[in-house]
């Protein structure tokens, strides 16, 4: 099997470039990062430190590099059996036109063998996504032909790789928790599923996406922004504070009251989900800022994300959701010079006030009592601090 990773950072070489490697599979990694390229496509090999219970240290191996914007990049799109991405939910769309001029390269040269995209992002239905903007660089007289023998396949990923500690005699080499997660749609596949372990494919992946996004990523988002309140520098101190871990457990519980109402998860099986992700958070192997976690807060407050999307679904079923509240006066407290959205909403607030900020990133219009809550609770949380 022929792969096309795009994304060759930390998540890119530690999680899914090295399930396509483990897999035999002949990876090529993509990036405009063009030193980091020049070091893979030289070395074409490094290290994956996987840290917590039964740590160990596995090499991945016989890798290859190329710049995503290169003519090689549209060539070897061409003639892939596997495209995967780790790129950041804002790039997808920068990387769609390679893509698309792959796919109008590979239907020129008459390649109708099946070919499967999956991106790999920290967002719900990516790769859905990834489809509008690819078909948009695409002529319309094609459309048919990538709907037959191209599967735009969703995921739902799951592992947490912090920023690496290597040393610098080994820039590649990254360090992964031993957890991970790779579930997607076996519905989306065009011909056989391709054997991989480690990926999971399931019919129902909402439910899954659904659970990960309202469970690690909320949880994770709370801990950090009320990690920074508190002065905690990780998220393994934050969470090891007592008011904070009970906070971010009970959102947690909150959002998973949503899913167990919705999809049917089991009560018991949900809450030891909950715990397992509190593990994961003290890991302290992982050396992972809470500025980093907390980044681009507005994406994070928008209204189909981690903070918002679980509220509404409380709201939906008639559940507490003071808890959730809480994270999302926290987010709204987020603060970094490094980051331009943490800036743009510092100036929302101080031009529009909490109340319309919140209506505006969050689009609870429609709840003008719930959105005073939140300013109340936001307000309160400026006054301690």
């Amino acid at each position: 099997m022929k792969a096309i990773h795009f994304g060759a950072g930390n998540i890119g070489r530690g999680f899914i470039g090295k399930l396509l490697a483990d897999a035999q599979a002949e990876v090529t990694f993509a990036d405009v990062n063009q030193p980091l390229v020049d070091q893979l496509a030289h070395q074409q090999h490094y290290q994956v430190n996987v840290v917590g219970e039964n740590a160990r240290i596995e090499q991945v191996s016989h890798i290859r590099a190329i710049n995503s914007n290169s003519p090689d990049a549209i060539q070897q799109v061409a003639q892939a059996d596997m495209i995967t991405t780790a790129v950041g939910p804002q790039v997808l769309s920068k990387i769609a036109n390679t893509l698309a001029l792959g796919l109008i390269a590979r239907h020129a040269s008459g390649n109708d063998r099946p070919m499967n995209i999956i991106a790999c992002e920290n967002m719900v239905r990516g790769t859905s996504q990834l489809k509008t903007h690819v078909l948009e660089a695409i002529p319309a007289e094609l459309h048919a032909w990538v709907e037959e023998h191209v599967g735009f396949v969703d995921s739902a990923v799951d592992r947490i790789v912090p920023p690496s500690l290597a040393a610098n005699d080994d820039p590649l080499e990254v360090t992964v928790e031993t957890f991970s997660e790779w579930i997607v749609d076996s519905t989306q596949f065009k011909g056989q599923l391709p054997d991989i372990a480690g990926m999971e494919p399931t019919s129902n992946l909402m439910a899954y996406i659904e659970r990960k996004l309202f469970t690690l990523n909320t949880g994770h988002a709370i801990t950090a922004y009320l990690g920074q309140l508190a002065g905690h520098k990780t998220i393994r101190d934050a969470i090891l504070d007592p008011a904070i871990r009970q906070v971010v457990q009970r959102a947690m519980t909150e959002s998973g009251d949503v899913l167990i109402k919705r999809y049917g998860f089991d009560p018991a099986q949900h809450a030891a989900y909950i715990d397992k992700i509190l593990t994961r958070f003290e890991n302290p192997y992982l050396h992972d800022d809470v500025e980093r976690v907390g980044r681009q807060p507005l994406r994070k407050l928008s209204e189909g994300d981690r903070l918002i999307k679980p509220l509404r679904g409380t709201l939906e079923y008639g559940l507490p959701h003071e808890n959730l509240l809480t994270g999302i006066a926290a987010a709204l407290s987020y603060r970094s010079e490094n980051d331009p959205q943490a800036q743009e909403m510092t100036t929302l607030l101080r031009e529009n006030g909490v109340a319309d900020t919140v209506v505006q990133v969050c689009g609870l219009n429609d709840q003008p009592k719930l959105v005073a809550k939140i300013a109340n609770v936001y307000n309160a949380m400026q006054r301690k601090a």
